[in-house]
């Protein structure tokens, strides 16, 4: 597999847009949950990171850091439409809580396997400035979003605001996962190859 530089700038600009739009909401999500929840996630979280490490070996590779990519998002999928399923249960916040916390174990990886794997320093240079783009234009947009269902529609509970906000995470979501796919080409296919090294001239 080879990574399409093109897209995949624009797979994290909304990756990292999902982030912005979205780091605001977890404070009402996460409402009902006790501290000792928080300790104990941590924890896990750890260990977690620390199994993952012990097989950078195995998985350094583009088609497992697709494969764990991939994974990522379809899980952070699942939680956003279990949200507008089933809003505002302490079973659901408990359930969005592990399962962010199940994506954060391949955090430390995904970024050094994308490191390994773009090389490229002014790659590397696009993917930080589409990245932090993404994310002022997250916490721009969910600002603004905020106000217009405050002062448009006089939407003024923070539950509610929050509810409303996942339709617009789901649709970026959906939008990270398709670019995420279009972004890793299988490296046999010579017409494939040839639009990648065209775009790399157009990026360098």
């Amino acid at each position: 597999m080879r990574i399409n530089p093109r897209i995949y700038i624009w797979y994290k600009f909304f990756n990292s847009n999902f982030t912005g739009l979205s780091i605001g909401s977890i404070f009402t999500i996460y409402a009902p949950l006790e501290p000792s929840i928080y300790s104990i996630g941590g924890i896990l979280l750890a260990i977690g990171m620390m199994i993952v490490a012990k097989y950078y070996e195995k998985i350094m590779t583009i088609r497992k850091f697709f494969i764990i990519s991939m994974f990522v998002e379809l899980v952070i999928l699942f939680l956003v439409i279990f949200f507008l399923v089933h809003p505002y249960t302490y079973m659901t916040a408990l359930l969005i809580y592990a399962g962010y916390q199940l994506t954060f174990v391949f955090g430390s990886y995904l970024v050094r396997a994308e490191t390994l794997i773009l090389r490229k320093k002014h790659l590397l240079s696009l993917v930080d400035i589409y990245k932090q783009a993404g994310y002022l234009a997250g916490l721009v947009i969910a600002f603004v979003f905020y106000k217009i269902l405050e002062y448009g529609f006089q939407i003024t509970t923070n539950q509610d605001k929050v509810y409303y906000l996942h339709f617009i995470l789901l649709g970026t979501e959906i939008t990270i996962i398709y670019l995420l796919y279009k972004s890793f080409v299988k490296s046999f296919n010579l017409k494939n190859k040839k639009e990648i090294q065209r775009d790399r001239k157009r990026i360098y």
